[in-house]
């Protein structure tokens, strides 16, 4: 079935059968930048300057707006803008290229324009008034990245934890060993106290060194950016008022101050990573959680981190118009809407899985883990639908970040249905992007790890003085 935007078609060899009007952003970027080639395509560099003073280049080939194809042209620079933006971050963004192209960014990405909420966004996290430079191609300035090692850290007695939007996780671990780990739900979207995400955090902890002989290093993560141990945003925290925000901020300063052991907490993408790259024991590893939110991470040839985002959850991946709407960007076609509870029950729900009205998005998941256990064809059909789009999706991924090994976690992969969701992305790679099945792996976790493997690899966060 062929699809079509801003003049372009595509014709996708696998459609998910319960979301058919998913428009595959890479496909439609192939066929932009084939058209391009035939066109007499230009430079257009790309670079996002990030609070750190590290800075990021992209670079694409564009068709002379004077050359037609200028409504394509707009889009695959403006989803290309905004997947970087996400991917890796940034307070003042370089577009060298036609001034066309470069005033339309400037116009979409302002406190007026479509793309406010990522105005406003970006800004608050760098502490900058967000920025769009209109220039040429060879006047944008050359990359400057920086890496930092991430955990690794085995030795002595410690528990990690992992926060997520219907969970909490938590792992005691001794000298790299589990010796306990569990999962307890919360629900602290809709908190506006400040003490409830603290009296959570600090149970899971207890419960967790209650069977450890003691307690040397807490590691936990969540979403959300988070610096020094200091909360800067994050949704988990939606619910806190703005003139109560001060006490998220520094909630981890303060456990860490009534523990008395080194702690750091970090964004939940980021151990993502670190748990892929523990796990395969190689790199380059993009981590991949399909949980309450689309959690990524990257950890690059060394095993390190970057300063990027990896908010993928925010990053467009189905380039339709019209299509599914993030509830706090308000942006369509954004990763959130296809890999997340989010994504599983929008799906469900379309195809005509009925759930109460009132039953919250982690029971509708076990709802459908269970169908899909008992063999219910239209649970099957849900994770299919995942799975193709995630297969798109990793062909997209794979024009921003260098692929070698992909880890798919989180809740949504629990059970047979996970399976699927894996199968199904390789089917799309290998029809689609046989150079790219060819030479990146795509993985999941054992069962346990799928669901406590962000809560371990927590855990080797801190280092211990003395340790080695």
């Amino acid at each position: 079935m062929g699809l079509e935007v801003a003049g372009i078609q595509v014709n996708p060899a696998i459609t998910p059968p319960l979301d058919r009007g998913f428009l595959p952003a890479a496909l439609f970027s192939r066929r932009y930048r084939e058209l391009a080639s035939a066109n007499g395509g230009v430079p257009l560099r790309l670079a996002l300057e990030r609070g750190d003073g590290a800075i990021s280049t992209y670079e694409t080939t564009v068709i002379p707006p004077q050359l037609g194809y200028l409504e394509a042209t707009l889009l695959y620079v403006e989803r290309t803008v905004k997947f970087l933006l996400w991917q890796r971050g940034g307070w003042k963004v370089y577009v060298g290229g036609p001034t066309e192209i470069g005033n339309h960014i400037q116009q979409v990405y302002s406190p007026q324009g479509a793309r406010k909420f990522d105005d406003e966004f970006m800004g608050g996290v760098y502490e900058h008034t967000f920025e769009v430079v209109v220039t040429t191609a060879d006047a944008v300035p050359e990359s400057r990245e920086s890496a930092m090692p991430l955990g690794r850290h085995l030795e002595g007695c410690r528990v990690g934890f992992d926060l997520g939007a219907s969970d909490r996780k938590a792992s005691a671990v001794v000298n790299g060993e589990t010796v306990f780990s569990e999962e307890v739900v919360w629900d602290p979207l809709h908190q506006t106290d400040p003490e409830y995400h603290y009296h959570g955090v600090m149970d899971s902890i207890r419960r967790a060194a209650s069977h450890l002989p003691r307690l040397d290093a807490v590691g936990g993560s969540a979403a959300g950016i988070y610096i020094n141990n200091r909360v800067r945003v994050g949704s988990l925290y939606r619910g806190v008022p703005k003139d109560r925000f001060e006490e998220i901020a520094s909630l981890f300063v303060r456990i860490r101050k009534e523990l008395g052991v080194p702690m750091e907490v970090v964004n939940d993408g980021e151990v993502t990573a670190l748990a892929g790259s523990m796990s395969l024991k190689e790199n380059p590893v993009l981590g991949i959680a399909l949980g309450s939110s689309t959690a990524a991470g990257y950890a690059n040839h060394d095993g390190n981190i970057t300063s990027w985002l990896n908010e993928l959850a925010f990053a467009p991946v189905d380039y339709r118009a019209h299509g599914p709407a993030d509830e706090w960007s308000g942006d369509t076609g954004c990763g959130v809407q296809y890999f997340s509870q989010q994504g599983s029950n929008r799906i469900a729900c379309a195809a005509g899985m009925h759930f109460d009205a009132n039953m919250p998005l982690p029971e509708r998941l076990l709802v459908l883990q269970k169908k899909m256990a008992a063999g219910d064809p239209l649970a099957a059909q849900v994770y299919e639908s995942i799975g193709a789009c995630l297969g798109y999706a990793l062909a997209h991924y794979a024009d921003f970040y260098e692929l070698k090994h992909v880890l798919i976690l989180g809740r949504v992969t629990t059970g047979p249905g996970g399976e699927i969701v894996l199968q199904r992305s390789m089917e799309v790679l290998r029809a689609e992007f046989p150079e790219l099945a060819g030479r990146v792996s795509v993985a999941l976790p054992d069962e346990a790890n799928r669901r406590v493997g962000q809560s371990i690899a927590a855990a080797s966060l801190p280092a211990i003085p003395g340790e080695k």
